[in-house]
């Protein structure tokens, strides 16, 4: 009986100083293996970069804050920069010959699940469309995209965005018009002329590359449209006009369909003169503005 008391005891004593042992090891000095902790701390010296839109000596814009791209998303957030991209807008309108390229900005490790190629050409465009909406004329924006490393921040969010100026020269002829129009992609505005009273819109070899893709794009895209809005310049009464820009996306329309489009997937428009696309203080302006722009969406 004396010897199991006596095992027992030795056996508690064992125990208590393995307990013991482990307590002051693992939870005191913390020198036990385990899981460890992911850190969730935004990157150090992350800093947005600051909002700055120069135009040589006419233009200088610049913001502390940045308007921002949640990480993989298209949708920019304007709240800090609205100011400054209003007056953006403004310059645009007053100096129609002033051409604006927007870079969209996008990493590889984003994931693009928009209708564009790459996600940078989905932000420049929704700029765009930005600027379109405060009056600027499209035939003076320009979208392109860049590859970059771009460092997110804790709430995931960048500035994804560059600008650039250029001339706009406006050809004095349709038939210049029609030619300076250049293919980039189907989601990019191109505009199509038209010869005086007449209903066919002029061809080239760059709106007939745009007319074979987007015809491509759509038979592979059911859910897909390709828009076409008409305008005029501003000769003549609004009405008039309104009815003429319906008459000419009408006709392109019709020709298209001729192509091999459905019409369910074409949708016509019209503007009338409330879109111009260059001034129509001018001859040639207003010859810019009497035409039918076509866009995939």
């Amino acid at each position: 009986m004396a010897s199991s008391v006596k095992t027992l005891a030795w056996i508690l004593l064992i125990g208590w100083m393995g307990g013991s042992t482990y307590w002051h090891i693992c939870k005191i000095k913390m020198l036990c293996d385990g899981p460890s902790e992911v850190s969730t701390a935004t990157p150090a010296g992350y800093s947005v970069p600051a909002l700055s839109i120069v135009d040589g000596n006419t233009l200088s814009l610049s913001s502390a804050m940045n308007f921002g791209f949640k990480k993989s998303m298209p949708e920019p957030n304007y709240a800090n920069v609205k100011k400054e991209l209003d007056s953006l807008a403004a310059y645009l309108k007053v100096n129609s010959g002033r051409k604006l390229t927007i870079t969209g900005l996008y990493s590889s490790v984003e994931q693009n699940d928009t209708s564009f190629p790459d996600l940078g050409l989905a932000r420049a465009d929704a700029l765009k469309q930005y600027l379109v909406q405060a009056g600027v004329p499209g035939s003076q924006l320009a979208t392109t995209s860049k590859l970059i490393d771009l460092t997110f921040s804790a709430d995931d969010s960048t500035h994804g965005m560059e600008f650039g100026f250029d001339s706009l020269m406006i050809p004095k002829t349709e038939e210049a018009l029609a030619a300076a129009e250049k293919y980039e992609n189907v989601f990019k505005t191109m505009d199509l002329y038209f010869k005086t009273a007449k209903a066919d819109y002029i061809k080239t070899p760059e709106n007939e590359k745009f007319i074979e893709e987007a015809i491509k794009y759509l038979a592979a895209n059911k859910d897909k449209k390709l828009a076409l809005t008409g305008h005029t310049d501003n000769d003549g009464t609004d009405e008039t006009n309104l009815k003429l820009s319906k008459i000419r996306a009408g006709s392109v329309k019709a020709l298209l369909m001729k192509r091999g489009i459905s019409e369910a997937q074409l949708v016509t428009d019209a503007k009338g003169e409330s879109q111009p696309k260059a001034s129509n203080d001018t001859p040639e302006g207003r010859k810019a503005n009497r035409r039918v722009s076509i866009i995939v969406q």
